[in-house]
Order: C-alpha cells, then structure tokens, then sequence
C-alpha cells in the first residue's frame, strides 16, 4: 500500500520544515493531493495517525484534491480527467503509474493520447501550522 510510504514521506518532509522553522509542535498538516494519485483517504488518515510520535503527537491532518486537468499536445484542448469512464483495471494501472493514463486516455477533440498533465497529480505539503 503506497498510502503508507507517502505518510511516511509527508512526515519526514514535514519533520524538516518545522525543525527548519524551530517548531516544538506541529498542530495541523495540510496535505494537497492530485485526483490521478487515487490516494485511499481512510488508509492515508490510518498511517498518520499510526505514525504520529513526538511534535507530530497532536496534529491534525487534512487532505485537499487536486482535479486533474489534461492539455492536448495535438490540438491543445484542456480537459478535466474523469475516472468514471474508465474500468476498475485500467485505473488500478494508473493508481501505480499514472503515466499510463496515456494508455487509456484520449483528447475528448481530436482522440490524440497524447497529452500533458497539466494539473492533479502528486502529492505536496499545502501547509504546516505549528507552535514554537
């Protein structure tokens, strides 16, 4: 489960922001992740809540969405990703590697795969609040 190493990872990086801000506890975490990662909430608010230790005791940890947005390199369309057209499989291959979305997923205008995600995925620190 990938939920648990990106909890790690929010955590560690977290860690050197409030040691870099001289934090002595870190009371809320806020966390921005992209709609392409497919993140299971429940299982990521499970590993923060394991992991907590330290300034970390206390914290609250809040999760935002990034909708993912494509832009055709053939045509230049922008469009929203909507998971629902595609089949629990092929959204299981891009909960792994999101770059096979190319593999599934067409410009809405011209059909071309290929595209840039432009917005939605990822997953990056939006804001730590803390008390020194």
């Amino acid at each position: 489960m990938h939920e648990w190493a990106l909890a790690e990872s929010v955590i560690a990086a977290a860690s050197k922001i409030a040691e870099k801000e001289e934090l002595k506890e870190v009371k809320e975490v806020i966390v921005k992740i992209g709609e392409l990662q497919q993140v299971e909430e429940d299982i990521l608010f499970f590993a923060f809540e394991q992991l907590k230790k330290d300034i970390f005791r206390k914290t609250k940890f809040q999760i935002l969405k990034a909708m993912t947005k494509l832009r055709c390199r053939v045509c230049g369309t922008e469009w929203s990703f909507k998971k629902q057209s595609l089949d629990e499989n092929n959204m299981e291959s891009i909960h792994f590697v999101p770059e096979v979305a190319h593999a599934y997923v067409k410009c809405p205008k011209c059909r071309s795969p290929d595209f840039k995600i432009v917005e939605g995925r990822g997953i990056w620190l939006e804001e730590i609040k803390g008390a020194k």
